[in-house]
């Protein structure tokens, strides 16, 4: 994890999100309770303003309105983890892919495990899907924000998808 500039939080419907960056891109997005990340650190600056846009399309995915977030966005990690997370929203809005199919699809399909390392290991939930990668047997497998919030945030893309069709 990146040493923040900034923090803040945004409301959701999972309880309050907790944002970092580095003063020019969002460096991370936790869920309450996300694996290893305990409370956040004291020696943020806290700068709701710089965070404005991010709470803007964080609602507007809630609210099931947004499908593809534009935000500039800086996870540091290593070669790998970057080309698994670069990879992570090219997979549709309301569906899933197995570890195994994300391997495939960067080049690598050996690398089912590393992938799924690399991904337990995004930065910035949610705006970069994470989410949408599932076991081979279709079954929700390990989510640093935690499995309820998994299933919770496929759901809603599932529904609001059923709702208004396809994009």
């Amino acid at each position: 994890m990146i040493e923040p500039s900034y923090q803040g939080v945004s409301p959701s419907p999972l309880g309050e999100l907790w944002l970092t960056s580095d003063g020019e891109a969002l460096t991370g997005l936790y869920l309450p309770g996300h694996k290893g990340m305990g409370a956040p650190p004291a020696q943020g600056r806290r700068d709701q303003a710089l965070f404005r846009e991010t709470c803007r399309q964080l609602q507007a995915y809630f609210a099931g309105d947004l499908r593809t977030f534009d935000l500039p966005l800086r996870a540091v990690g290593t070669p790998f983890q970057q080309l698994v997370w670069r990879n992570l929203p090219n997979i549709s809005w309301g569906t899933t892919v197995s570890y195994g199919e994300l391997s495939r699809r960067i080049g690598r399909p050996t690398a089912s495990r590393a992938v799924g390392a690399a991904n337990g290991k995004n930065p910035i939930s949610i705006v970069v899907p994470c989410h949408r990668v599932i076991g081979a047997n279709g079954t929700l497998t390990g989510y640093g924000g935690g499995l309820d919030n998994k299933a919770w945030l496929l759901w809603h893309e599932a529904e609001a998808l059923r709702k208004s069709g396809p994009a």
